[in-house]
């Protein structure tokens, strides 16, 4: 095992934050997975996941039985860990910028597209190698003018060449859940049943440019700028990532997190970067995945207390009431109730609402929303 500590810009005198990576099992020899916790740095339980996760690595990495390399980033977001404000942190949006840590992250296929679209040719492999060198060298020609910049390049260097790249938060309350793009759903199934995700949501591009996203989807942007050139040569999938919500902020616990963190392992078993006998059974879905855009968000018809009717992992009817806003100076309750049929994957953690605040979110099957498909 390696530790790499990566010095970031420094925003101020005498001010100066460190993102560190562990590197385990031998680059160029296999697949590459990247893991990060924590970008929205109030968001825990993948920390604690990654805790768990890095002895079981170290074990593998003694005995031999990486066949690859697996980067593992336990704390990804060192600004947004050290914000607080009245004693909360305030972990997912830079207090310099108000910028969310896991948005705008650079547009890699419109980068390396002039590059490489004319050399690209019948050979697979050598495409994926031509891309990454391209993503590469744009990356190390960024110079970043905050601090904020030279975490998100410092991120992206660790993880342009990865097969997988796994980013691990949470949800407020919730259960686990599961994003990704349509294109990396087909490799990315086992890994979701391996984790009982409850919720699995697929886009082919969610908005906002998230850097799991910035990551998968600049191969499929690539594909389809080949293609509407006319270019008929192979160009594969060759990074899949997913956002992976590992339930709410509370749910901070060794049993969860060391479950999880098994679950991870047996992914990784199961794709063939860490040895074993006989590669782990995948366990039967929890849900089926549903479209991104077939997500409802509940939001307050006006301020009050909140009193959820319906839990987190309950399944929902359309109609069903999932809260009510309770107004003690007009003596009115306001019933909110589902607009979709699917389970109740997530909801926020506070009881009082303003109006037109989202509450929570409805996994629903068919697709009925477009344009930026995430939150702030």
């Amino acid at each position: 095992m390696q530790r790499i500590d990566h010095p970031l810009l420094s925003p101020s005198l005498g001010s100066h934050k460190t993102l560190t990576s562990f590197h385990f099992g031998q680059p160029g020899r296999g697949r590459k997975i990247v893991i990060q916790a924590s970008l929205h740095a109030e968001e825990l339980p993948g920390m604690l996941v990654a805790h768990h996760l890095r002895p079981l690595l170290e074990a593998f990495d003694a005995a031999g039985q990486i066949h690859g390399e697996v980067v593992l980033v336990p704390v990804a977001n060192p600004i947004g860990l050290a914000q607080r404000l009245d004693h909360k942190p305030m972990g997912r949006f830079e207090l310099d910028s108000s910028e969310n840590f896991n948005r705008h992250y650079p547009d890699l296929a419109a980068a390396v597209a002039p590059v490489v679209i004319g050399q690209l040719g019948a050979d697979a492999q050598a495409n994926v190698g031509l891309v990454r060198r391209a993503m590469r060298d744009d990356l190390q020609q960024w110079t970043p003018a905050t601090e904020l910049q030279s975490l998100r390049r410092t991120l992206l260097l660790l993880a342009f060449d990865a097969d997988f790249m796994l980013d691990l938060h949470c949800d407020c309350e919730g259960v686990l859940h599961f994003y990704t793009e349509e294109a990396c759903w087909p490799h990315l199934r086992e890994l979701a049943h391996f984790l009982g995700a409850e919720a699995i949501l697929l886009a082919k591009s969610s908005g906002n440019r998230p850097i799991d996203e910035c990551l998968s989807g600049a191969w499929w942007q690539l594909a389809d700028r080949l293609k509407a050139s006319g270019r008929d040569v192979p160009l594969p999938q060759a990074c899949c990532s997913t956002t992976i919500e590992l339930r709410g902020e509370r749910d901070v616990s060794h049993a969860w997190a060391a479950t999880d963190a098994q679950a991870i392992v047996r992914w990784l078993q199961f794709v063939g970067v860490l040895a074993c006998q006989q590669p782990p059974e995948v366990p039967a879905p929890r849900c089926p995945a549903t479209p991104l855009a077939g997500s409802e968000t509940l939001k307050a018809p006006g301020p009050g207390i909140v009193v959820f009717a319906a839990e987190v992992g309950q399944m929902l009817q359309a109609g069903e009431l999932v809260a009510e806003i309770i107004d003690p100076l007009a003596n009115t309750t306001q019933r909110v109730t589902a607009g979709v049929a699917g389970v109740f994957y997530a909801r926020i953690r506070d009881r009082y609402i303003t109006a037109g605040g989202e509450l929570g979110k409805i996994a629903g099957a068919q697709a009925f929303r477009s344009g930026e498909l995430l939150g702030a």
